[in-house]
């Protein structure tokens, strides 16, 4: 197989990179014409995020004197915008690379680039209608009415589904996800446990309930979301909820929804947590079973959890730009939208 900088494979190539530039200009004006600031983030942070799953790349500054200090890649800019919120900027975004280790194929590439936006004293419903607002965006920038991935296709200027994810599982997995979860949200692994049994979904003896959750998910649900059109996930459950508040008519789920067209996730967002107790809380258990899992743990973000303290009520949304530029090139691998694939 020719490498990407071969003359032939580049010409190939060229119109939709040449896209990606088309569509990365309509999307920068488009923020900026609803007084949205950018915002270049540093890539060395102290802690790239704390979520069990994801996985940093590892680094170190060392000092004129001699001194080591470690850092990571940041997975994504959400620590650096939201210390911003607290110093005042009200309505930050990025448009930068981030990084992630232990992810290759078709929809991941160890560096890519995160579309990423919050809205200070507003709502999450304005953050998901911005997401939908970017999706349309790309489609007409591309003049595609139609994308399609893997067999399935849907259409980015329809009026997209909603779905909790409680009505998901239950509707397109057979799964009664209320029924393994306490009035307040607490988990019960072995209803879950059981629940997978009936519906055939294999589990292992020590798979805690994320892991079924995200099992059922992964093979249940998700081939089934954005088909015909997209589909807005939400209302997770809090044990899901990563930085999403409580939904305050529901305490077992949390403010956090994701918009999936033709299958592929496309867009990530919250309506912000901004106690530092809780955050605390939530880092520390998902170290706890990266230790478990991988053996590591990382850092917390001591400055973070200081400015969320005050941070205003806010709403954002990470959005997978070069998923988005190869569904409106119609390419089949993000590889092919990325400029310089890592080799």
């Amino acid at each position: 197989m020719s490498a990407w900088w071969d003359r032939e494979v580049h010409r190939d190539r060229r119109p939709r990179l040449l896209l990606r530039n088309r569509i990365t200009a309509a999307i920068r004006g488009w923020f900026a014409e609803r007084d949205f600031t950018e915002i270049d983030p540093a890539a060395l942070q102290v802690s790239p995020g704390n979520e069990t799953h994801l996985h940093a790349f590892a680094t170190e500054w060392q000092s004129p004197a001699g001194e080591r200090h470690p850092f990571r890649l940041h997975t994504s800019p959400e620590f650096a915008l939201k210390k911003l919120l607290a110093a005042g900027e009200p309505r930050p975004f990025a448009l930068t690379h981030v990084f992630r280790d232990r992810e290759r194929g078709a929809l991941h590439h160890p560096e890519f680039t995160m579309l990423e936006w919050y809205r200070a004293g507003e709502p999450y419903g304005r953050v998901l209608e911005d997401a939908l607002s970017c999706i349309r965006l790309a489609a007409e920038t591309a003049a595609r009415p139609v994308f399609s991935f893997r067999g399935r296709s849907c259409d980015p200027l329809a009026v997209p589904q909603r779905l909790s994810v409680l009505e998901a599982f239950r509707g397109l997995a057979g799964i009664d996800l209320a029924a393994t979860m306490s009035a307040s949200g607490e988990p019960n692994p072995e209803a879950l446990r059981a629940a997978c049994g009936s519906a055939s979904i294999r589990v292992a003896a020590d798979d805690t309930w994320s892991d079924m959750f995200s099992r059922i998910l992964v093979e249940r649900v998700e081939p089934k979301l954005g088909i015909g059109r997209a589909t807005v996930l939400e209302r997770y459950p809090v044990e899901e909820a990563a930085l999403a508040r409580r939904c305050p008519d529901d305490p077992r789920v949390a403010e956090r929804f994701e918009i999936y067209l033709c299958g592929v996730e496309i867009a990530n967002g919250f309506g912000e947590l901004t106690d530092p107790l809780e955050q605390r809380a939530r880092f520390e258990a998902a170290e706890a079973e990266r230790a478990r899992i991988y053996g590591e743990r990382y850092r917390l973000d001591e400055d973070f959890l200081l400015a969320l303290a005050g941070m205003p009520e806010a709403a954002g949304v990470a959005l997978g730009f070069d998923r988005l530029v190869m569904l409106a090139a119609g390419a089949e691998r993000v590889d092919d939208v990325i400029w310089t694939p890592v080799a």
